[in-house]
């Protein structure tokens, strides 16, 4: 059994080591958690005390078998229950990502279980990301970013990097939904931005902060 703060820290260690960061350092814990690095530091001990992690002094820190388990336990029933609340209780997009921060704490396997049964074992939550199974088995996506995919091809929006209320909102206001197809029309060299087509010849254009942020796979 581990604290709701135990399992943030976890969590937040984890992703960042899916974003290619083999050792994570205190600066980038504290931004993500918008802490103290002092603060994190304290924790980090605890942690390492508990064998949850491994910690070395200026050199950052790495999750051990056991803290890379319950990192992964906490995100699947985070992103279970964000389909939970989507898919059952037609919460938005932009509203279940804070509510299954709450949820993703209660410690019942039975419960996550019958959730996952309940869904119907569900491979992507509402935002594309992957739902590791029961296992701890995460199953990697196809998906490119926006701003790297080529002109011409058939894209299908399926996920988003940036998880914040108000970039979803953003795309809700311009009716963009995962399994939005677009084709590129134009991608604009000196600022990154890009033109797509949706269908029914309707055009839209993205900066380089939003093109950065949309996942598309290749259909």
């Amino acid at each position: 059994m581990y604290s709701y703060t135990e399992e943030n820290y976890l969590k937040t260690i984890y992703k960042l080591s899916e974003q290619g960061n083999e050792s994570i350092n205190t600066n980038s814990i504290a931004e993500v958690l918008q802490t103290k690095a002092a603060s994190v530091t304290d924790m980090i001990k605890k942690l390492a005390d508990k064998k949850l992690l491994n910690y070395e002094k200026y050199k950052g820190v790495a999750l051990t078998e056991r803290g890379r388990k319950v990192a992964i336990d906490t995100v699947r029933k985070h992103r279970l229950w964000e389909c939970f609340l989507y898919d059952k209780l037609k919460f938005g997009w932009d509203e279940v990502h804070e509510i299954a921060e709450q949820l993703e704490h209660i410690n019942s396997e039975l419960l996550t279980d019958k959730l996952d049964e309940f869904l119907d074992f569900p491979t992507h939550d509402p935002h594309g990301d992957p739902i590791p199974s029961k296992n701890g088995v995460i199953k990697k996506s196809n998906f490119i970013l926006l701003c790297d995919a080529k002109p011409n091809q058939i894209l299908v929006m399926s996920g988003v990097s940036d998880h914040t209320a108000v970039f979803l909102q953003h795309l809700n206001k311009i009716s963009m939904v995962l399994g939005t197809e677009m084709q590129i029309t134009e991608k604009n060299d000196y600022d990154g931005s890009i033109a797509v087509k949706l269908s029914g010849n309707k055009s839209l254009y993205f900066s380089k902060d939003v093109a950065k942020n949309i996942l598309v796979k290749v259909k």
